[in-house]
């Protein structure tokens, strides 16, 4: 589900992700391993770096926010909204 849920977010609502996750086990839970790789995807869910499983280490990606307005107009999902009309479902 790691490499899964945070991609299809990036995709839902056109935006980048940093995703982070830690490495190694904690005490003095020891509830098991933790799987690191923190990585960055793109609004298309693409990944643009991960780090790996088992190091700290630092993760860094250069993004292009040029992209979000790109993958926003092809797939237009925000074209449609109508937000003025929220107010009702959310009114108390």
């Amino acid at each position: 589900m790691w490499k899964l849920e945070q991609p299809a977010h990036a995709v839902a609502n056109g935006y980048f992700v940093g995703a982070i996750n830690r490495v190694g086990t904690e005490a003095p839970w020891n509830i098991g391993e933790f799987y690191g790789q923190s990585y960055f995807c793109d609004p298309r869910g693409q990944m643009l770096a991960v780090g790996t499983r088992d190091q700290d280490e630092l993760v860094v990606a250069d993004l292009d926010m040029d992209k979000i307005k790109e993958v926003r107009n092809t797939w237009q999902f925000y074209r449609d909204r109508r937000p003025d009309l929220y107010g009702p479902i959310v009114a108390d």
